[in-house]
């Protein structure tokens, strides 16, 4: 049932993705840019009620009180496709930092460019990045919310931390909060994977960490804060997802936490 599910719900996301961005570009591109992003934010809706109805795969967000006012550095853990546009609806006006490859991709890179994404290259140093710290400075100057993944690349539920430095020096030089953010939708959507999983998750924003704190206290207490909230809802969703087929990173680190006492401690 599984896999049959699986091949229902992924046959709907991506025509459901096509078919949205073939119809309704003409609208996407005449209307102004603010008001155009409705369109991929009620994808994003969409594409989670699919999911919810195809797969049984549900979700809720904690910490929603935690979203400040104006421009911020929204700073998640990254498991999974579903956590690149599932939170869109939440965010006011967000722009991402992608790899400049993705601009390349028709209709995808077109609006990408009218959302005035800034594209990167992943290897870039020196003046590039000065010149893509410029534009995100002045897209936060409008009280816009910048996306960041701490990690840089997907990394399976329970595995080891390893986050970049660069987050340090973005939070150092943009002078703004940033809001870490705990989940696991890499249980239910791995990554590499078409199999998707029923299940209930949660999304846990924490409290924003304000600017102006030591770019090394910063980058300790990001990685503190948002791997506790990881373990514990690794803990939780395991115990309230007792059918779930677990990833090898997900059941040593459950086992680390079952010997430090941490899995106790999180159920409490």
């Amino acid at each position: 049932m599984t896999t049959v599910r699986s091949i229902l719900f992924n046959t709907a996301f991506y025509a459901n993705l096509i078919l949205r961005m073939i119809f309704l570009s003409p609208i996407y591109f005449l209307l102004p840019r603010r008001k155009a992003y409705s369109i991929p934010k009620n994808w994003a809706r969409s594409s989670v009620w699919l999911m919810e109805k195809i797969v049984g795969t549900t979700f809720e967000i904690e910490g929603l009180e935690n979203i400040p006012q104006g421009s911020y550095i929204f700073a998640p853990k990254h498991q999974s496709f579903w956590d690149t546009f599932a939170l869109l609806p939440y965010l006011n006006d967000p722009v991402y930092i992608l790899k400049h490859e993705l601009m390349w991709i028709p209709i995808f890179g077109w609006y990408a460019k009218k959302q005035r994404m800034i594209p990167v290259d992943r290897g870039a140093r020196g003046k590039v990045m000065i010149d893509v710290l410029r534009r995100t400075r002045e897209e936060l100057a409008t009280g816009r919310q910048l996306i960041i993944y701490p990690e840089g690349t997907r990394r399976p539920p329970g595995a080891e931390p390893l986050y970049k430095y660069g987050i340090a020096r973005m939070y150092r030089d943009l002078g703004v909060p940033v809001l870490p953010v705990a989940m696991h939708p890499g249980l239910f959507w791995p990554r590499r994977s078409f199999r998707r999983y029923p299940g209930h998750f949660k999304v846990r924003i924490l409290p924003p960490i304000e600017p102006g704190l030591d770019p090394d206290v910063f980058y300790a207490r990001l990685i503190a804060e948002t791997e506790k909230a990881s373990d514990e809802l690794l803990v939780e969703t395991a115990a309230n997802n007792p059918s779930l087929p677990l990833p090898p990173t997900a059941r040593h680190r459950l086992a680390e936490l079952s010997k430090s006492g941490a899995t106790a401690k999180a159920a409490q």
